[in-house]
């Protein structure tokens, strides 16, 4: 088993690691396709935001059937954890593996891996979140699945997001 770690943006190089804006509908930040031939199991997930948001808002992240239509990722956005390791088998494309969708499609069935509620009045803490699950109760997202991390806030606020998978 190998481990990646994926942002809701490009590989940074010259420029610092991207923020994205939510806007003020519901918005998958980041998606991650699996491909038909393999599963990922979650290790870890988070979310930061760069200021406190004017109204509350609601971060989940979920597995759907249906994929989102985000600026697709590229290998090197992909980054294995361990030098050694070879490139993912995640599926990169507009509606695979990507971040800041410009459409969500028609999700029809869900699992909820994780949901945080981010209030209006939140202070500095609350706006860094970090999720790390204990090994016996890690998700597994199936085959020909969809992981994404959504947003929803009443008024757009800039967000980094993350996700640590095995594969």
């Amino acid at each position: 088993m190998h481990r990646y770690k994926i942002f809701n943006g490009a590989m940074p190089t010259t420029a610092a690691q991207p923020k994205v804006t939510t806007g003020t509908a519901i918005k998958t930040m980041l998606q991650i396709a699996t491909p038909s031939t393999r599963q990922i199991q979650l290790i870890s997930w988070g979310f930061t935001l760069d200021a406190v948001p004017a109204s509350a808002g609601q971060v989940e992240l979920i597995q759907t059937d249906v994929a989102a239509t985000v600026t697709a990722h590229v290998a090197f956005g992909v980054q294995p954890l361990d030098p050694n390791a070879p490139a993912s088998l995640m599926t990169l494309s507009t509606t695979g593996t990507g971040y800041t969708a410009t459409a969500e499609g028609t999700v029809t069935a869900t699992r909820t891996f994780d949901a945080n509620l981010v209030p209006g009045t939140a202070g500095a803490t609350d706006i860094n979140y970090f999720y790390q699950w204990m090994p016996d109760e890690r998700p597994i997202v199936a085959v020909s699945k969809f992981l994404r991390v959504r947003a929803t806030f009443g008024a757009a606020v800039n967000m980094t997001t993350f996700i640590v998978w095995d594969e």
